[in-house]
């Protein structure tokens, strides 16, 4: 993997988020399951990322997120991991870590197994947690390798974040 920013496919959009947070002396933090960490990866590829962004957690087993994002264990029981209600409840979870500003979250079914009828392999679901605000969830379905819907999950999160931050 390169750690030159350019050349990472999210590059441009992790800079617009990287200008918009640090106008704003805001912070970030981030919970990532189905990116597996990557959009931490391309967020650290820009050099000065740790004005804003203090550190996430890649969170795939259901203990992780329970123990350390505060996850109700009903939730994952009730809704399932792949789900709106864990997602709110990673980006609350991981934001409240470190008191950030703003907590950003994946979880979804990145393939070639592993989906359902209800959430088929490219299901994702994105939330974003701001101070003071009501955390926004979005679902997404995708079609692709698996190495495809990490990355589009991953641009569809900073999308997210990114015009969360905008208003």
């Amino acid at each position: 993997m390169t750690n030159n920013p350019d050349l990472l496919p999210l590059g441009p959009l992790v800079k617009t988020i990287a200008k918009k947070l640090t106008k704003k002396k805001a912070t970030l933090m981030i919970a990532e399951s189905a990116t597996g960490g990557f959009i931490q990866h391309v967020i650290t590829a820009l050099p000065g990322s740790s004005i804003f962004f203090l550190g996430g957690v890649v969170a795939y087993a259901d203990a992780l997120k329970e123990r350390l994002l505060q996850v109700p264990a009903q939730t994952l029981q009730r809704e399932g991991a792949v789900s709106e209600a864990t997602a709110s409840a990673m980006a609350l979870g991981v934001r409240l870590l470190l008191n950030a500003d703003y907590g950003l979250a994946t979880t979804g079914v990145a393939g070639p197994t592993g989906g359902s009828q209800d959430k088929p392999v490219g299901t994702v679901y994105i939330a974003v947690a701001h101070h003071g605000f009501e955390t926004i969830t979005h679902q997404y379905t995708f079609s692709g390798t698996r190495k495809e819907n990490k990355q589009h999950f991953s641009q569809a999160a900073l999308q997210l974040l990114s015009d969360t931050i905008e208003g």
